[in-house]
């Protein structure tokens, strides 16, 4: 059986950061990645309008001033093509391809708590053993597909949109029905409705939304950008969120109304998924949270004409930012459209699939194609998939079952020399993800430079450290408005899930000063063990 000392798993934006710093400082590391292609995310999110709500020369790593300089981004948020696009080039550019190991989806690891490894089994019956296993699977990568009675009787096509066909799907001459107002969903409906037939976006809960303001980057943008990418990356890792630009410092309700409107406005016509920052109580206080939400259900009422369709698409079952908020291209203009219908499911519940459409308590809608724009099991389904066993035969699905416990978002007591990037408990989906991403990845290339230097055996959390860590992030929480709406981020869009707050929620500056001081106290939380446990008890046990 083929060993290597670490297996990552997952070839997305986290898999390969974490090759190329560990092959860099001369590990014997491994990818391997279920589909046949990399990129993660952004090799299933094919759909049309695909695009990210980070800004291009942020949403770029920054290891590597020589790739900075030599990647050239041509718009300001970039389309999913073009993400690839820069993923692919990235692995070229440092020959990580070399190390990867493609249609290799992992059935199972399980500890060898003796030998102190992991021995992995894939689906296809091959298997390998590692000592350090890193699980970069991503946070939003188990798509979610809602069950309905009657689906299998539908005759027309249905997609996920999280894991689009490799091939032109055409729209003309269809009837379309997209389930789901989320990311994906705001996204595809303005493209698909340039050629469809007809329209209709199935809306369970409206959404807030702020205009993309996307717009092909200058040659002037460019130049300015490349030539201040140090400032700009060190004001990343120095912001709560990790974008390009700070909250500002005055409350929403110490100001006058109208300097308010003012700075309202030129955030929602310029920040995107920034406008959450345009003051810094708008997460954390009701009233300010109220006048920003109002302010935007103004904006997207003035979007759209039809004043029923208007009262419908308005968001009031929950606060802006509560839920994910994204940036459109156009959404509620789509609605202006003589093909684009809406289906409020929420007042008419879908009943059932039929052979030719959809039906809901209110009526039915002959369709030909239906795509289940339906978001994911967010940050622990994709970590739940395989059967991963740690000590004692208990499997990770188990340990979870009333809610992810980490210690800072990078491990789990009971699972030794497993490290998880971008986990439950760290900012994620919170964050500019490359920026976090960047940030633990460094963070555990010097641990484990650390753990080979030492001739550690086994690293595992420790119990203590995981109840204080997760102490602390429900203690973080608390002090927002996250848990006043269900979300993906507390597993309230899921059934039977526990409703748990899952990502760390005090910033990405924190969250880098608190890694630093679990370094500098000598990885405060983890025990570092230079011969397994198992072993050292077989030893006591023989004396």
């Amino acid at each position: 059986m083929k060993h290597v000392d670490i297996l990552i798993v997952g070839a997305g934006i986290a898999g390969l950061r974490t090759l190329y710093s560990l092959r860099k400082d001369g590990f014997d590391v491994r990818v391997v990645e279920a589909s046949d292609e990399l990129g993660g995310v952004w090799n299933h999110n094919r759909y049309p309008g695909a695009r990210c709500d980070v800004e291009s020369y942020d949403y770029s790593y920054s290891f590597s001033p020589e790739l900075e300089q030599e990647w050239t981004w041509t718009e300001r948020y970039p389309r999913q093509p073009e993400i690839l696009s820069y993923l692919n080039h990235v692995a070229d550019r440092f020959d990580l391809r070399r190390d990867i190991t493609f249609n290799a989806r992992v059935a199972s690891a399980d500890y060898d708590e003796v030998g102190a490894k992991w021995v992995v089994a894939f689906e296809d019956g091959a298997a390998m053993t590692c000592r350090r296993l890193i699980l970069c699977l991503g946070q939003l990568s188990a798509p979610k597909t809602p069950e309905y009675p009657g689906q299998e009787l539908f005759r027309g096509e249905t997609i996920v949109s999280a894991l689009w066909p490799r091939r032109d799907v055409d729209f003309r001459g269809k009837r379309v029905g997209i389930i789901g107002t989320g990311s994906s969903g705001m996204q595809m409906t303005p493209v698909i409705a340039e050629t469809a037939e007809r329209v209709t976006v199935f809306q369970r809960t409206a959404n807030y939304s702020v205009p993309a303001a996307n717009a092909p980057l200058t040659a002037d943008e460019i130049r300015d950008v490349k030539a201040h990418y140090a400032e700009r990356r060190e004001m990343t890792r120095n912001s709560p969120t990790g974008l390009g630009f700070q909250p500002g410092k005055v409350k929403t309700l110490d100001v006058d109304p109208d300097e308010r409107e003012r700075v309202f406005e030129a955030a929602y016509n310029r920040y995107g998924f920034g406008f959450a920052l345009a003051y810094p109580d708008i997460l954390l206080d009701p009233e300010a949270n109220a006048v920003a939400s109002d302010f935007l259900r103004r904006k997207i009422g003035e979007r759209v004409s039809d004043p029923e369709v208007r009262a419908k698409l308005l968001p009031v079952t929950h606060g802006f930012g509560t839920r994910r908020p994204t940036v459109d291209s156009g959404y509620f203009e789509a609605f202006n459209r003589d093909n684009v219908d809406l289906a409020d499911i929420r007042e008419a519940p879908i009943t059932e699939f039929t052979e030719t459409g959809i039906r809901t308590t209110e009526k039915d809608y002959p369709l030909d194609l239906i795509i289940y724009a339906t978001g994911f099991d967010a940050l622990t389904g994709a970590l739940l998939k395989p059967r991963i066993t740690g000590r004692d035969g208990q499997t990770l699905k188990e340990k979870w079952a009333q809610g992810p416990i980490t210690q800072l978002g990078l491990g789990t007591a009971g699972f030794p020399n497993l490290i998880i990037v971008g986990g439950p408990g760290s900012p994620t989906v919170l964050s500019n993800v490359m920026v976090s991403t960047e940030l633990q990845v460094d963070w555990l290339t010097e641990l484990l430079k650390t753990l080979r230097d030492e001739e550690i055996a086994e690293i595992e959390v420790t119990p203590e450290a995981e109840q204080a860590w997760n102490a602390h992030v429900a203690e973080r929480v608390s002090e927002t408005l996250y848990m006043t709406a269900d979300s993906f981020y507390n597993g309230g869009e899921v059934k039977g899930k526990p409703r748990v707050f899952m990502p760390y929620s005090g910033g990405v500056r924190h969250y880098r000063r608190l890694l630093e001081k679990c370094a500098a106290d000598g990885y405060a939380g983890f025990a570092l063990r230079k011969a397994p446990l198992a072993k050292t008890a077989e030893v006591q046990d023989a004396r």
